[in-house]
């Protein structure tokens, strides 16, 4: 099992972003993910796990609950680019996976693929166990996965409320149900924590945070099960960073499974429960963000062999042989 070496930048007095996110022994979720069953998504041999450092046997643990949406040898390719390639991945309730990786790893594409942006050329996705087809961004809506690009595709002219409803107001014999929608819109965002000055602030004076939540907002507004987020933390600053990393536990503490893309491996650190490296196209490493270090990120992440991608590639093939 790889070495769990804290980084840095983890550290509360050196990083205040992560300060303002709940620890993780507080919450049984993340318990859950750490501790998880024999299964393909496991680290390490159950040889390897049953052996402590002092010799001893470990009690097994306790089962992963059914992934809610799960891709199985999904490839896509542009021309004669590969950009996936065999790629199986699975999005949990009550879960933060991080999807980390260099740029053209495939993050983005992976993200596009379960959005109905890309349909995969082969393989096969599956909702709740059963195979299914998400062909464009409306059938992926219909399924229950909201998703947030790194653009964020807000209107600055437009009020929160008038972003939030854009194309879908509420209306009554044709007047637009202002109030309605007002109340609405802070019920949401009271729900997912979010601090704003009042949703009838236009989007131009919102702070990168508050941006970032009013498009989550939006998106949840059509009951998802699934949020995917890409970048969110990009550009931001300290505080601002912070107030999204809350976001997103909120989002997880609330049952949804979160898709979390990002190159900021401090945020990624902060609140993921299992990491997905990705690299040319393919999965190159998979573990419980407990299990790993920054070093072990970043050798999956740049190609070097190690324990988390050597146990990654087991896994792989004994599901090609299987």
């Amino acid at each position: 099992m790889p070495t769990d070496h804290r980084n840095p930048a983890r550290d509360a007095s050196q990083n205040p972003a992560s300060s303002a996110v709940p620890s993780r022994a507080s919450n049984p979720a993340r318990d859950t993910s750490q501790n998880p069953a024999p299964s393909a998504t496991q680290v390490v041999d159950d040889s390897d796990r049953a052996a402590s450092s002092t010799g001893q046997v470990t009690k097994p643990s306790s089962p992963l609950p059914p992934p809610i949406l799960s891709l199985r040898g999904v490839c896509k390719k542009f021309g004669s680019v590969r950009a996936l390639d065999h790629v199986d991945f699975d999005i949990r309730a009550h879960e933060v996976v991080a999807v980390v990786g260099d740029n053209a790893a495939g993050k983005s594409v992976l993200a596009k693929t379960i959005a109905g942006v890309h349909p995969p050329d082969s393989g096969t996705i599956y909702l709740d166990g059963r195979p299914t087809l998400i062909p464009t961004p409306a059938a992926a809506h219909e399924l229950g996965v909201a998703t947030v690009f790194q653009d964020l595709a807000l209107c600055d002219n437009l009020d929160i409320v008038a972003n939030l409803f854009l194309g879908r107001e509420a209306r009554a014999y044709g007047v637009m149900k202002e109030a309605a929608m007002e109340d609405i819109a802070r019920s949401v965002f009271g729900r997912i924590g979010a601090r704003l000055p009042s949703v009838r602030t236009k989007v131009a004076a919102l702070s990168g945070g508050q941006r970032q939540s009013t498009a989550v907002a939006r998106a949840l507004l059509g009951s998802p099960r699934i949020v995917v987020l890409d970048e969110p933390t990009s550009s931001l600053s300290v505080t601002q960073t912070a107030e999204v990393l809350n976001l997103i536990e909120h989002l997880r503490d609330l049952g949804y499974g979160v898709m979390l893309i990002s190159h900021i491996l401090a945020d990624v650190q902060a609140v993921a429960d299992r990491l997905v490296v990705m690299r040319h196209g393919r999965i190159n490493g998979e573990a419980p963000m407990a299990d790993v270090s920054y070093e072990d990120i970043i050798a999956a992440i740049t190609g070097v062999p190690n324990d988390l991608t050597r146990a990654t590639q087991r896994r792989a093939d004994a599901a090609r042989a299987g």
